[in-house]
């Protein structure tokens, strides 16, 4: 690791940490030449399979649209950043999980409806009404019967 101060070249670590549930390893490194002290985080780069558009175009799977999404549908309802946050994590580890190196918008579409489902049912209808894209107020109705009936059982 490069010294953020001198650029020097070796440095070496102090202490390391396990934050965020373990998923990150915290750093303090001391720089040898300038003796400065400096914190790195380190996390695993695990590669997202990219998303297939309902073009047929591929892009690189995107944290911050699935982000976005989440937010816009779950914007002024009482969910906490952290519940959304697990949401996004549980998403991209059944993402991963394929073992594909490429998946279908509509399937990570699906993934998001689930996890909304479970967070907030007004979230889910809202995106649920752009995602399948609702042409009137029978289809609104529809899936507010649906989500009713699945929620007696």
């Amino acid at each position: 690791m490069h010294c953020p101060f001198c650029g020097a070249i070796d440095t070496k670590v102090i202490d390391s940490r396990l934050v965020t549930e373990g998923n990150h390893v915290r750093r303090r490194r001391e720089c040898i030449t300038c003796e400065e002290r400096f914190t790195t985080y380190e996390s695993a780069e695990l590669v997202m399979p990219r998303i297939i558009k309902a073009g047929g175009i591929r892009e690189p799977f995107n944290e911050d649209k699935l982000m976005a999404g989440l937010t816009k549908a779950l914007e002024k309802r009482p969910v906490s950043i952290e519940k959304v946050e697990e949401a996004i994590t549980r998403i991209k580890a059944n993402i991963r999980s394929t073992g594909e190196r490429e998946i279908q918008s509509r399937d990570v579409g699906e993934q998001v409806m689930k996890e909304l489902r479970d967070l907030d049912e007004v979230a889910f209808v809202r995106f649920a009404s752009v995602y399948r894209s609702f042409k009137d107020l029978e289809e609104f109705r529809a899936e507010i019967d649906r989500l009713s009936k699945d929620n007696s059982k």
